[in-house]
């Protein structure tokens, strides 16, 4: 089995794990010996590749932490909770204080991960196998030098997206004649890591000519990171010069990089295309049996083991609330969706409406039953999509890193953005995206705008509607210098929604719901068949009401704040209020731990922050 597999191979790799980072850069000098043993093995060498994948998962990478906390808050999930400087409601507010507990360990995870991939990259050219071996060992060697490039250029990306300015690391730590470096600038990081991946895709198979696809990286991976790392460089960031939000005046060139690269991915259908049930992407990532027969799930991070270094708590901390006296076990409900981003989606056409938003949870008998408007969590994470009862919080549910729908929206963006405006290929690859969210209401599918500006604001909304929950649409706003923009559309949205004027004039300010079947159907089938007063939920949602706190005497409904679940206190509230505590040209970026502060005198804290 796939997560088993991978499993074994990790348990193995931890005794060959070379020399890594106990904190920032504090590493213990590696055995010569053990390195020579290590990489004049194609097997060893594959073992400390492994070891180097380790460092993307646990409780630190992306089976919690990085995955769950760092893209919170955009204007379609946040943290739920009060909130509090040094915990996760911290970076959910953007007021995460260079204390704050969820953001070390994180840190040290990701320079660890890159230390052992400096170490894969200096040795292995270096080795036996490598220079003077078979050619199998010799293709196998090659491959394994592209994965740790490429895993580093992913290290990195995640901390420069993050932290900005940072340490430029690119050779084991036991080759620097001074440990203690200072900050460089994040586009001199960024560009190393965009030529390695051009390195590295010359060196990785595809995904049909690589003997563990589905598991490890293959080209395609390769080419889709290597677009979106081109897309953020060539984006606005925060910088530390000027201390606002900017890009460069050649940032076409790395347009052109994402275009090319898309490009060449979709150009190889066979390896990779969108798969026609959208909700199968996500219950792929829940099980061993893979429901991705047209692979469009590119790259995604292993979960396994049952425990916080290797294993995930997707579906446990974030994802579906279910509760602990539920057949399934209890778990999920850390993230809330902002409500007004139930009414993006068409309310009838677009089916990822109802993947993306779970707008029921499961009670104690096993049933689903609405939740407050603002209680509504992300869907695509649901621990009674797996196999895992109880009270494990480890489910083995995999983080996806890149999917073939990124890549088509990707291109398209790059190529509106050269060409002044969007090519019928760019079009089209938007188009593509749409049809499988309106997959049997065409007709409803919105026209695909002619003009570059209309063609950006359709991207824009689209990368919304399609990735909400995968930890991406924070980090597309700071890239588009949009966040600010949107942060004030969205809080002004939410006092829409909370007087019921504008376009949410007709949305019920409360709900009437009993406890429903639960049979683990579809999501469009799950929420068509809840229970509420007034008829079917594509009504009941976008009509008035009753408009009374009460639910109907004797009628056994309960009764649910709905758009009366948003007040000001959400909004603006100093516990509670969305996006609280951001500022513009301060908080795009995250505070430089203190411990990473402590462990190099050479840092200095970003300027967002004391």
């Amino acid at each position: 089995m796939r997560k088993r597999t991978l499993y074994t191979i990790l348990a193995a790799a931890g005794i060959l794990t070379v020399a890594s980072c106990k904190k920032y850069l504090a590493v213990d000098s590696p055995s010569t010996v053990l390195l020579d043993d290590v990489y004049n093995s194609v097997s060893n060498t594959n073992s400390a590749i492994v070891g180097t994948y380790a460092m993307l998962i646990g409780d630190n990478g992306y089976g919690s932490r990085i995955a769950t906390l760092f893209p919170q808050s955009g204007d379609d999930f946040r943290t739920s909770g009060d909130y509090n400087a040094d915990d996760r409601r911290g970076i959910s507010c953007y007021g995460a204080s260079p204390a704050n507990t969820d953001l070390p360990n994180c840190f040290n995870q990701l320079f660890k991960g890159i230390e052992r991939a400096n170490n894969c990259i200096k040795y292995i050219p270096l080795s036996k196998p490598y220079t003077s071996g078979s050619e199998n060992d010799k293709k196998m060697m090659r491959k394994m030098l592209g994965e740790a490039l490429t895993l580093r250029a992913q290290f990195y990306y995640e901390a420069v997206r993050n932290w900005g300015d940072l340490p430029a690391h690119f050779v084991p730590a036991a080759d620097l004649t001074d440990p203690y470096l200072p900050r460089t600038n994040q586009d001199s990081i960024l560009d190393h890591i965009i030529a390695d991946l051009a390195t590295a895709e010359e060196l990785v198979p595809w995904r049909s000519e690589s003997p563990d696809q589905n598991i490890r990286i293959t080209k395609a991976a390769v080419k889709g990171l290597r677009a979106r790392i081109a897309l953020a460089r060539g984006g606005y960031a925060l910088r530390t010069a000027s201390k606002t939000m900017e890009r460069g005046s050649d940032y076409k060139k790395y347009y052109q990089i994402a275009m090319d690269e898309c490009k060449d991915i979709m150009d190889h259908p066979t390896e990779h295309s969108l798969n026609p049930v959208y909700e199968n992407l996500f219950k792929t990532l829940h099980s061993a049996t893979r429901l991705d027969n047209e692979h469009e799930l590119i790259f995604e991070v292993g979960a396994f083991g049952g425990n916080a270094s290797s294993d995930s708590k997707l579906g446990y901390y974030n994802g579906m609330r279910h509760n602990a006296s539920s057949k399934y076990g209890g778990g999920g409900g850390g993230i809330n969706a902002i409500p007004t981003y139930f009414y993006e989606f068409d309310s009838i056409g677009d089916i990822r409406r109802d993947v993306t938003l779970n707008s029921f949870e499961i009670d104690a008998d096993s049933k689903k039953i609405a939740t407050t408007g603002a209680a509504m969590t992300d869907g695509k994470f649901r621990r009674s999509w797996t196999s895992i009862i109880g009270t494990a919080q480890n489910l083995a549910v995999n983080w996806p890193i890149l999917r073939f729908a990124d890549v088509l929206l990707m291109y398209a963006e790059a190529d509106n953005e050269i060409n002044g405006a969007p090519s019928a290929t760019a079009q089209d690859a938007l188009l593509k995206v749409r049809k499988r969210a309106y997959v049997g209401y065409e007709s409803r599918i919105p026209a695909i705008p002619q003009d570059k500006e209309g063609f950006f604001k359709a991207i824009v909304q689209e990368r919304l509607l399609e990735f909400g929950g995968e930890g991406i649409r924070k980090y597309d706003l700071i890239r588009w210098n949009l966040i600010a923009a949107k942060f004030a559309e969205t809080k002004d949205k939410l006092r829409e929604f909370m007087n019921g004027t504008g376009r949410y004039a007709n949305v019920p300010a409360y709900i009437y719901t009993k406890a429903a079947p639960y049979a683990v159907k579809s999501s469009g089938e799950e929420m068509a068949t809840m229970d509420l007063y007034g008829g079917a939920p594509a009504k009941v949602f976008f009509e008035p009401g009753l408009g009374t706190s009460s639910a109907p005497s004797g009628s056994g409904y309960t009764s649910k704040a709905w758009r009366a679940s948003v007040t000001e206190d959400y909004i603006s509230g100093d516990r509670k209020g969305y996006v609280r505590y951001f500022e513009a040209n301060k908080k795009e970026l995250f505070p430089i731990p203190l411990d990473a502060m402590n462990s190099n005198y050479k840092l200095e804290q970003n300027f967002g922050y004391k």
